[in-house]
């Protein structure tokens, strides 16, 4: 085999790798700490988390240039709203509206699209995620980078797929805590009726909330997104990082 093929091989093996590793980790947060997220979604909604339904129902690179990271992890951030967006409408209607009107995702696809249309109605809040997406990004990739290349200098010890999952956890953290109040408007303007929602910006949804309820009203929901997103990011990277070690140690062989 050439240089070349060598090359085209081994970068091909990468992609694959860290696209296997990238969803392995991701199916793993997504069903463990999905009760979380529930929890976190009726906190928020307008209705409250009593009428929202309460605690029923709660299941359905080494580099050390920051800049690398933010700009990657932002751009990668905005395409995968493109599908994540119309799940979250879904799941976070189920999540807060279901015990209103008991509708399936199919059936709120459908009529978000037949009453509102795909832009307004099954895109809605589309950029309220990005404003929210970008930040947390901006914040948790460079920190976790930043943990992980001063983990040994700092304890002593080597990083492993355990001490990455730490890095995770409290990059996650600290991003999901001071992007708190971005969440709660992306989810207000996601369970508003399509009337209130076309009337409303994120700004105007903040001043009334701060108006209305006060600073805690601007963290609603802080508690249980802190705890879900530490702890989805301790498996996502801890298993990110556990598995790339195995498929590369496979590849070696």
């Amino acid at each position: 085999m050439s240089l070349d093929n060598r090359s085209i091989s081994s970068n091909s093996f990468v992609y694959w790798s860290s696209l296997i590793s990238g969803g392995v980790a991701g199916l793993v947060v997504d069903i463990v700490l999905f009760p979380i997220d529930t929890i976190k979604t009726r906190l928020q909604s307008e209705r409250g988390f009593v009428r929202s339904g309460g605690f029923q129902g709660r299941w359905v690179s080494q580099s050390q240039q920051p800049y690398v990271h933010m700009v990657s992890a932002a751009g990668a951030e905005v395409v995968a709203c493109l599908i994540r967006v119309p799940i979250e409408i879904a799941k976070q209607r189920r999540q807060a509206l279901s015990m209103k009107h008991g509708a399936s995702s199919l059936e709120i696809w459908y009529h978000a699209v037949k009453s509102e249309g795909i832009r307004r109605g099954l895109y809605r809040g589309f950029g309220t995620t990005i404003m929210r997406e970008v930040p947390f990004s901006f914040i948790q990739f460079p920190l976790w980078e930043y943990f992980k290349l001063n983990w040994s200098a700092v304890t002593g010890t080597s990083l492993t797929p355990l001490s990455v999952a730490v890095c995770g956890a409290i990059a996650g953290g600290i991003a999901a805590g001071l992007t708190t109040p971005l969440d709660v408007a992306k989810t207000r303007i996601m369970l508003a009726d399509e009337h209130t929602a076309n009337r409303s910006s994120v700004s105007t949804i903040l001043r009334g909330i701060l108006r209305e309820r006060g600073i805690k009203g601007m963290f609603a929901g802080f508690v249980p997104r802190v705890l879900w997103i530490t702890l989805g990011g301790a498996f996502f990277f801890g298993f990110y990082d556990l598995t790339s070690r195995l498929l590369n140690s496979d590849e070696s062989i």
